[in-house]
């Protein structure tokens, strides 16, 4: 294996470890504590919805990009990354309203326990999509130069990574009420 693949599989299964820790918390507390449907009732699921769309979306667009670079073609996989970046940037955005429409309403991470397992879920889900974002730029520019191709295998897998964890969060955090 690939020493870059097999850091990057090194950093998945550490991530792995993290959010299964926060997700089975998140999952013991709220089996303990009827209170927390009534907290959770005051998340937008369509927004939730729309994140999700957006995710896929953008892992589409990582997969065609690794098919580019595979064929050679830096142009084109650079292309789809952007692509991919303005679906993490998008994904951004709606979380910042989303949590400045929340927090406006009076919604804290102080407010009680769900809404603090919320904003550190959903929070660190964000730095990550952030740091694919970042990452995802540096090898957009590389591949089109037809540098370094064989990076666009390497973030498709953490940004799927990323992805699937949002699978996990967006059912618990907006439509399990």
């Amino acid at each position: 294996m690939p020493t870059g693949r097999l850091a990057v599989w090194m950093v998945v299964v550490s991530e792995i470890v993290v959010f299964g820790g926060v997700l089975a918390s998140y999952i013991m507390h709220r089996l303990a504590h009827d209170a927390w449907s009534v907290q959770a009732a005051h998340t937008n699921m369509w927004i939730g919805a729309f994140n999700t769309f957006v995710l896929l979306t953008s892992s589409l667009f990582v997969a065609f990009a690794h098919k580019a670079a595979e064929e050679g073609d830096g142009v084109k996989a650079s292309n789809f990354l952007w692509m991919t970046v303005a679906g993490g940037t998008t994904f951004v955005i709606v979380k910042a309203l989303e949590w400045t429409s929340e927090i406006t309403a009076g919604y804290t991470i102080t407010s009680s326990t769900f809404w603090s397992f919320y904003y550190t879920a959903a929070g660190l889900h964000a730095l990550h999509v952030i740091a694919g974002v970042v990452i995802l730029m540096i090898i957009a520019m590389q591949a089109r130069k037809q540098m370094e191709l064989h990076r666009v295998e390497l973030i498709g897998i953490y940004w799927y990574f990323v992805e699937i964890v949002w699978f996990f969060l967006f059912p618990l955090l907006y439509i399990a009420k």
